[in-house]
């Protein structure tokens, strides 16, 4: 017997279907079923079942309905599926065989381990899709199910027509996909990439008059519907075609070979039951539903696809033979302050939560303050959070600004757990005892903080500007942080030319890369909270090398440097492991065996800083 949640609740045994009425027995059976395999509370389900407004004798008419529900089971021969009476509520179990929710979830599971394969993930998907029977839930007369879990499973169906139609026009097989794209822009009429598909369809088909028409439709159907314009990536389609440029080889055929965003895969976090926050930290309990407190995907997210390529591979990647016992997986994410780490973990957890059903967490590891949290209190919360009881199904963990090794060896023991961990520190002690993978992030490239800039801002405003949007990149010193703040600044001010802006940013960037309403989001912040880190001792050292000569961190013996008044030299060499600090420490980059940096907008705040000082010191 097989459940099938995927249109109106209904029984299958072979070809034979049964649909169920509409009863509160039924409308318990898609609440236990939309989140099987865990424990669904009592409040919940009367909820469920009779809405806000309970009867006072809702609990005791709940155990009815689970009398009525268990005929029911009898009476269809519904066999070797129970519903359990847990402490706290009830439980049913099913798996992809028996319940064609989890069948489709582990389809595209399957489909997303075949991204190099078009193909096969068009094949697999296709058959994932096959599952859906028509309207959801149809014959099950509940506003709450309707209200919260509805909504969660059409945007399931969404993401994965969406990619099937990205695999097709990557294919080349447009045509194919235009009969899909059809329906799916007019029953979603808000949802863009649709719109995005159909147009690059039409034209790819030699439509071209067809594919203005239906982008001049739906910007008259975003601007007055919801008062918005076109998306960035919608408005470059159409500077596309009225250029005449070939799309074959543009996006479509990269997104056939790139992951897609895939839907998720495992229940979302029961409703009811206990969720928790680990110190007011953005934390996610089993693969979350919208409003859920998932590990958020990152807006504007740019750059880095080498790195979160490697990083998507190594944690969905099968363990190695033999491998029961072993350490979790563990991968290092490590870099300057505000060179895009936290951005970057974010971003990977978000492309693989399919493969983490037992759920994704993150956990920041420094208080509001800068403080580190020890490690016991950390450990005993994630312990709390994941809970016991996970039957091997594997979970993600994302330690947010480690401070030091300390920190982390308490929550790297359960095998079925994969750790990503950003830190501003290179933690060679814990990669040398623990192992693992270490990424360790520089300034983006000029392209990618043109991409930024492109996403953020918008094609438009950027295109009408290039040559002065490279130069607002360079006075960024393409430094993610700095490149964040000053798109806020420019969004804030839709009518300023990035002409016009190259001059204002480039009178003082330190001082402009700040936002008025929010001065802890400034350059000079970042870099005054990172060297409030520092050992005393290490900071004034460092303070030291930015402010004097370059030559500082290319040698340790400067026959040029400049002369005090009694005639020794002002800058006395720098010992090796001063600088190996600093390093590690994520504010010098390279070193042996070629020289040492630092990037130049924090050589400049570190100059400022002295200068600072030395006025205060002047006037006492």
């Amino acid at each position: 017997m097989r459940f099938q949640l995927l249109g109106p609740l209904a029984l299958a045994d072979g070809p034979d279907v049964v649909v169920l009425q509409p009863s509160k027995p039924v409308i318990l059976l898609a609440a236990l079923l939309l989140h099987a395999n865990s424990t669904v509370s009592a409040d919940y389900l009367q909820r469920a079942v009779w809405g806000e407004d309970q009867p006072a004798t809702a609990r005791a008419a709940l155990q009815t309905c689970v009398l009525r529900l268990r005929r029911l089971f009898t009476k269809h021969g519904v066999t070797g599926t129970s519903i359990e009476a847990v402490p706290g509520g009830y439980r049913i179990t099913a798996g992809p065989p028996t319940l064609d929710l989890l069948g489709f979830r582990d389809q595209v599971r399957r489909a997303t381990a075949l991204v190099r394969d078009p193909e096969a993930e068009l094949y697999t998907l296709k058959d994932a899709l096959s599952l859906w029977q028509g309207s959801l839930l149809a014959n099950v007369r509940s506003d709450v199910l309707h209200r919260d879990e509805v909504p969660r499973l059409s945007e399931e169906w969404l993401r994965a027509v969406e990619r099937v139609c990205d695999l097709l026009l990557g294919l080349g097989r447009c045509g194919e996909a235009l009969v899909d794209l059809w329906t799916a822009t007019r029953v979603y009429p808000g949802h863009e990439r649709f719109h995005e598909q159909l147009i690059e369809a039409l034209y790819r088909t030699g439509r071209q008059s067809q594919a203005l028409a239906e982008y001049r439709r739906v910007k008259g159907f975003l601007l007055d519907e919801l008062g918005v314009d076109p998306s960035p990536s919608l408005r470059q389609l159409e500077l596309s075609i009225l250029r005449g440029e070939d799309l074959g080889a543009g996006g479509a055929v990269r997104a056939a070979v790139e992951p897609a965003p895939a839907p998720a895969s495992a229940p979302a976090p029961v409703p009811g039951s206990t969720s928790r926050v680990i110190q007011g930290a953005a934390v996610s309990l089993p693969a979350a539903a919208p409003g859920a407190g998932r590990v958020p995907a990152v807006p504007h997210f740019t750059g880095r696809e080498a790195e979160a390529a490697a990083m998507a591979a190594r944690l969905t990647a099968p363990p190695p033979p033999g491998a029961d016992g072993q350490r979790p997986l563990t991968v290092l994410v490590s870099g300057a302050p505000g060179i895009g780490k936290s951005a970057l973990a974010q971003h990977v957890a978000h492309l693989v939560r399919d493969s983490f059903p037992a759920g994704r967490l993150l956990v920041r590891m420094t208080r509001a303050d800068g403080h580190p949290r020890t490690a016991d209190e950390v450990a005993a919360e994630v312990g709390a959070a994941l809970g016991p009881g996970r039957a091997g199904e594997r979970a993600l963990l994302v330690l947010d600004d480690v401070v030091d090794a300390d920190q982390v060896r308490p929550l790297l023991t359960p095998p079925d757990l994969a750790v990503v961990v950003t830190s501003r520190m290179g933690l060679g002690g814990l990669i040398a005892t623990h192992g693992g993978w270490v990424h360790r992030l520089t300034a983006f490239t000029e392209a990618e903080s043109y991409a930024l800039l492109l996403a953020a801002l918008g094609t438009e405003r950027v295109e009408a500007e290039p040559r002065e949007a490279r130069q607002l990149a360079a006075l960024c010193g393409h430094f993610p942080a700095a490149l964040r703040i000053l798109t806020a600044r420019l969004l804030t001010r839709p009518g300023l030319r990035l002409g016009d802006a190259v001059d204002w940013l480039g009178d003082d960037p330190l001082a402009r890369l700040t936002l008025t309403d929010s001065p802890d989001h400034s350059v000079s912040g970042l870099f005054d909270r990172a060297l409030g880190r520092l050992d005393p001792r290490l900071s004034e050292a460092f303070l030291r090398i930015g402010a004097g000569p370059p030559e500082l961190l290319g040698e340790t013996d400067i026959a040029d440097g400049p002369e005090g008044p009694d005639g020794t030299k002002d800058h006395p060499p720098v010992p090796e492991d001063v600088l190996e600090q600093l390093a590690d420490a994520g504010l010098l980059e390279d070193g042996p065996p070629g020289p040492y940096r630092i990037h130049d907008l924090l050589r400049a705040h570190l100059r400022r800083t002295v200068r600072i000082r030395n006025r205060r010191t002047e006037k006492v």
